[in-house]
């Protein structure tokens, strides 16, 4: 069988191991493995081959895998409408207990319940937004 061949097999081998992992390393190793058989073709010895093969796998994994892998990580999805109110502050216009109270939450008044159900939150305390249910924001007093 000849080298070049080889190369092939191991390049798919690898192109088919990175379709499950997807790190853009193995991807990078296989692209080196056909460089590699472009040269086993053209008929330059093995021990040049192993040196396109590392130089190749070298240079894709320091300069190209960094790149791919910027575009491969998502950035975290924003949070809108009522989930970007959790982890907000809030001022107390209306005292808080664990059944109702009003709260302001970036200049508009919410319904409000102490998040811990023994809690009474006197007015103008500062608050956390803990979570959001419904039109009621949950909150829990800041110290």
């Amino acid at each position: 069988m000849d080298e070049w061949v080889i190369w092939i097999i191991l390049a798919v081998v690898l192109g088919v191991a990175e379709l499950f992992t997807v790190t853009a390393s193995l991807g990078v190793l296989g692209v080196a493995a056909l460089l590699t058989a472009l040269t086993a073709a053209v008929g330059l010895p093995v021990p040049v081959q192993l040196v396109v093969f590392a130089v190749a796998s070298a240079a894709g994994l320091l300069v190209v895998r960094p790149i791919a892998m910027r575009h491969i990580k998502q950035p975290q999805l924003q949070r809108f409408g009522v989930e970007a109110l959790v982890g907000k502050s809030g001022y107390v216009v209306s005292e808080v207990t664990g059944r109702d109270g009003r709260v302001r939450i970036g200049g508009e008044e919410w319904s409000a319940r102490a998040y811990d159900e023994s809690l009474v939150i006197p007015t103008g305390a500062t608050v956390d937004i803990i979570e959001i249910e419904g039109a009621t924001a949950l909150v829990y007093p800041r110290e």
